[in-house]
């Protein structure tokens, strides 16, 4: 019994080495069947070769078309499931990070940013996100809600913010220049000592936002709601703000420069007659 029982484990142990390797498994499956099936197919090989031939023929057509159509089908349902899996992976990465505020949980959170974007994904929930010191320079977040997430002291150059939600966003000490945020939502957003330079606002809500010491050269501020909007010491040299609702003169008073500004003529007459040495060379 001893001599059997260890040569069933030999036996055991060498099918169990076969069947470790599929490629090796396939061969001998393969091997197996065609040997089988060409012994039983030998007598009509000899007897009626050609009508055999023609049933051989009209099921090789048949298994062409199953993978043209079957297997294709099959591996484009596959590729996008898997597509749709790793979507939700990174989104599901993101919630894990969220409201952790380290340097690992900022840069993967990054990280999977781009990833989303890479297909074709830009509508992203980063609130409450912890991204300072990060580099999101050409990311598109457009219609992403970032209400409340923390992007201070990082490179946004160029990303979209297109009709982004950044209420309380802080974007203190952030180059954002030539980004575009057109008709985002950011009252409250800090963006002291940001980069601005070329950015484009238009239509954005700028209810209470903190432009303190924030260099605004060239940026279109045109139809903005400006509201409450803290512009002190900030350069605002050739800065568009035609149609800013809710701004007032009192607001401009404690700006470092206006000069080549634009404004509507209303409001521009008040500049000229209350701080004309904001306007001047």
């Amino acid at each position: 019994m001893g001599i059997l029982q260890k040569r069933f484990k030999k036996v055991g142990e060498f099918f169990n080495s076969i069947i470790e390797k599929p490629l090796l498994t396939s061969t001998i499956v393969l091997v197996l069947v065609s040997i089988l099936v060409l012994s039983l197919s030998m007598p009509y090989y000899v007897s009626d070769f050609n009508t055999f031939i023609i049933q051989v023929l009209a099921e090789a057509h048949g298994m062409i078309f199953d993978i043209a159509v079957i297997g294709i089908l099959i591996f484009w349902l596959n590729k996008n499931g898997e597509t749709r899996q790793r979507i939700r992976t990174y989104k599901d990465e993101i919630d894990d990070f969220r409201l952790w505020e380290s340097e690992e949980a900022a840069f993967r959170t990054v990280g999977n940013i781009k990833r989303l974007n890479r297909h074709k994904i830009h509508e992203i929930n980063l609130v409450n996100c912890y991204l300072p010191r990060t580099n999101l320079n050409y990311v598109n977040l457009a219609g992403s809600n970032l209400n409340s997430a923390n992007i201070s002291q990082s490179s946004l150059i160029e990303s979209n913010l297109e009709s982004a939600r950044l209420n309380q966003t802080n974007f203190e000490n952030s180059n954002l220049n030539q980004a575009n945020l057109k008709s985002a939502y950011a009252s409250g957003a800090n963006f002291k000592d940001a980069f601005l330079i070329k950015a484009y606002f238009e239509n954005a809500f700028l209810i209470k936002a903190n432009f303190c010491n924030a260099f605004l050269m060239e940026a279109d501020l045109k139809n903005c709601y400006l509201m409450g909007a803290d512009f002190e010491n900030a350069s605002l040299y050739k800065a568009d703000l035609r149609g800013a609702k809710g701004l007032t003169v009192e607001q401009l008073s404690k700006v470092k420069t206006l000069y080549l500004a634009r404004f509507d003529e209303e409001i521009l007459e008040q500049i000229k007659t209350n701080l004309p040495e904001l306007v001047g060379a």
